[in-house]
């Protein structure tokens, strides 16, 4: 099933369905106030966890090094804060899930992996455009030797000949 057709479908019949079954369980006023009370404590929580991911970034980028998990921590929270923004109690809970920092690890850790398992799939097996194999590679080293660093060839012109 497509993700647009759950995401710009599915996920709003489902949404109103549940609405409903809860207004009519506690009433259309005790509704609409976990609705806004939901969006309130998420907007203080994205505020919170987002600069907390800033400062972990920062720190990482100070030491020399990518911050890559926080970065994709930070779309996670950017996502959970709309996710918590729109009226609904399952994007809510997925939105709850995406500010939460051990969900959010865990879920980030799961994607991080995932896409480096498909980058690093495509890169040897040669199938993605743009990724050149190893085997097939006019310069890869002969069997039993190992190259320790990159190797870039390039050529260069001086042009302060006086």
């Amino acid at each position: 099933m497509p993700y647009a057709l759950v995401l710009f479908i599915v996920m709003p019949i489902l949404e109103i369905a549940l609405l409903l079954r809860v207004g009519a369980a506690f009433g259309w006023l005790p509704t609409l106030f976990i609705v806004i009370t939901t969006a309130i404590l998420g907007s203080a929580m994205l505020r919170q966890q987002g600069l907390a991911t800033l400062a972990k970034a920062r720190q990482r980028m100070d030491s020399g090094e990518m911050p890559a998990q926080q970065l994709l921590e930070g779309l996670m929270i950017m996502i959970g804060g709309v996710l918590l923004l729109t009226p609904g109690f399952v994007t809510d809970a997925f939105g709850f899930l995406c500010l939460i920092p051990p969900s959010r690890q865990w879920i980030a850790a799961r994607v991080s992996a995932r896409v480096m398992t498909g980058v690093a799939g495509a890169a040897t097996s040669g199938g993605a455009p743009g990724f050149e194999s190893k085997a097939s590679s006019p310069r890869s080293p002969g069997a039993g030797t190992s190259v320790t660093g990159d190797i870039i060839d390039g050529d260069f012109k001086r042009i302060d000949d006086d």
